[in-house]
């Protein structure tokens, strides 16, 4: 990767011959097309890359595959040992037609499953109360109670399959009721395999699926990892999202650095409250969103996964090298879809897919094509899917570990944004870390400016999205897309009178009672919840009890 310098001199000087002969009389006759090339997060690109682009020793910078830095792949052999896990996110209407097509994609082929709640159970709210009045099964899966669990995980073996859920503020509820069904199946809670989302500094900034204030937000988080690194130790007690900060606006540098930042942030939380290192390190998750410029985002997860490695051993002295692994789930980019011309989304997330293979990513979520417009359908979601297939059983590039290092431009792209992506971390240090960063208002300002220069650079056609602003066509609306049916509320309210008309109402109100004494003192909230989730608890009777005691978070504006 480096040259000695009677190398590089001779080097330097052919690269100038170049620029002044061969390249200069090409530009003469037929220049180039823009006056600068940048990536997406507007670092320069030169018109080629030479080993003078490179500042890396091997050793240190790059390593083996499976071995610190882990800048090369988390695993010795990566997918040639076996492919990452394809885990479609899926969920909408009802527990039973999400069982379904979970069931589907198992069929068609998924290794793992990923389920999307609606905004109601986001937010902890049960179906019948009136803030849920609209989106009941809307963008994902309507879970009130342990009742809907059983049945969205009906006839799904679940030590056989991990499951990934994207919740955050109500987290700690969804894997209590996810542990009793592993229970009911006869599955110890050792052998129950899974992520929960649960990040709940990225919501303050980039989501606003949040309950109650940072603090007692961040003391379930950190009870959740007590009780799940002794009690369920296969399970990835959070999944530390750079995904929805991608989405709402931000380049790969703010990505990394803003991700990399709220783990740093949960880090230190777990310490504080007494656990060491390489006791929950391991299981930590990241997720990323793989976004258009295809080799910045092979670099992104480059760079992301050597930082944090750096960052685990040198800053808080990680023994276990599994503590310094960012494993990471990859979703290709919502937020670059188009309803205009939908099948071009389908080469987008082709793409990005690859990319995301890559930079080596352990799971992958395609976007279906008309996500722009609807949930997916049936045949949408399965062209997605047989994307990573395709990629995985054809393409070759899963063949062999980090095919493209050592390319002189992914080596110089990945040494650029380690390098920005820790000048920002070191700015939110100085700040006092993510939580008052995001207190003063900081990381939102950086994204929201960001996310104004991209719209900025579409208006005025600096960044050409075909079909959107560029080769436009005239045209009918002829994709059929999917719809929610407006019964499943009304079901999911009938279902709920039920509930409470047939379960012990004294028995969960004894339950909900201990869980407010327990959330006023400093015991783990996790075992009340389990207990309270086992009498059919609802969700929103749930959150309700824990909002009486914490309170909850109003977003100040800081536009």
């Amino acid at each position: 990767m480096t040259t000695n310098k009677r190398d590089q001199k001779e080097l330097e000087q052919q690269y100038q011959n170049w620029k002044d002969g061969t390249l200069k009389k090409a530009l003469d006759r037929f220049p180039e097309r823009k006056e600068e090339f940048t990536t997406v997060s507007n670092i320069p690109v030169d018109p080629v890359y030479t080993p003078l682009n490179e500042d890396t020793d091997y050793s240190e910078d790059l390593g083996f595959p499976g071995e610190y830095p882990f800048t090369r792949g988390v695993q010795p052999t990566m997918y040639r040992g076996r492919f990452w896990t394809m885990r479609q996110y899926a969920g909408f209407a009802s527990a039973r037609e999400t069982n379904k097509r979970f069931r589907y994609l198992l069929d068609q082929g998924q290794t793992g499953l990923s389920v999307a709640f609606d905004l109601p159970t986001q937010i902890g709210y049960d179906s019948d109360h009136a803030m849920a009045q609209g989106e009941v099964g809307k963008v994902g899966v309507a879970v009130d109670s342990l009742e809907d669990m059983e049945i969205l995980l009906d006839q799904i073996p679940l030590d056989k399959v991990s499951t990934s859920m994207t919740i955050n503020a109500p987290a700690a509820v969804l894997l209590a009721m996810y542990i009793a069904i592993g229970e009911k199946q006869g599955i110890p809670k050792e052998k129950l395999a899974g992520t929960i989302q649960n990040d709940i500094l990225k919501e303050y900034v980039a989501r606003g699926t949040y309950i109650f204030p940072p603090e007692p937000s961040m003391r379930l988080i950190t009870d959740i990892i007590k009780y799940c690194s002794k009690e369920v130790p296969r399970w990835n007690t959070i999944s530390i999202s750079g995904y929805h900060i991608r989405e709402a606006g931000s380049n790969a540098i703010q990505e990394i650095a803003f991700t990399i930042a709220n783990g740093l942030a949960y880090v230190d939380a777990a310490l504080e409250s007494g656990l060491d290192i390489d006791e929950f390190a391991p299981r930590l998750s990241f997720f990323f969103n793989s976004h258009l410029d295809f080799f910045e985002e092979i670099a992104k997860f480059r760079a992301a996964r050597r930082l944090w490695a750096k960052l685990m051993k040198e800053r808080y002295g990680a023994q276990n090298p599994k503590s310094m692994k960012m494993r990471f789930h990859t979703q290709t980019a919502g937020c670059t879809l188009t309803a205009q011309q939908p099948n071009n989304n389908i080469v987008r997330v082709t793409l990005q897919a690859l990319a995301a293979v890559l930079g080596g990513t352990q799971s992958l979520h395609t976007n279906s094509r008309d996500e722009a417009l609807s949930l997916p359908t049936e045949e949408s979601v399965q062209i997605a899917l047989r994307t990573q297939q395709i990629i995985a059983n054809e393409s070759g590039v899963a063949d062999t570990v980090d095919p493209i290092g050592g390319s002189y431009y992914v080596e110089s792209l990945t040494n650029q944004l380690e390098e920005e992506a820790q000048k920002l971390i070191d700015k939110i240090d100085d700040l006092g870390g993510a939580p008052k960063a995001i207190e003063q208002g900081f990381i939102q300002k950086e994204i929201q400016y960001s996310a104004y220069e991209w719209q900025k650079s579409v208006e005025e056609e600096e960044q050409i999205i075909v079909g959107l602003n560029k080769y436009q066509v005239e045209e009918e609306f002829d994709l059929t897309t999917h719809k929610v049916d407006q019964s499943v509320a009304d079901d999911q309210r009938k279902r709920l009178k039920d509930l409470r008309d047939k379960r012990d109402n004294d028995t969960v109100e004894n339950k909900l009672s201990e869980l407010k004494k327990a959330a006023n003192g400093d015991d783990n909230l996790m075992p009340y919840i389990i207990d309270a989730v086992k009498e059919y608890a609802t969700l929103g009777e749930i959150c309700g009890a824990l909002r009486e005691v914490f309170g909850e978070y109003e977003a100040d504006s800081y536009i």
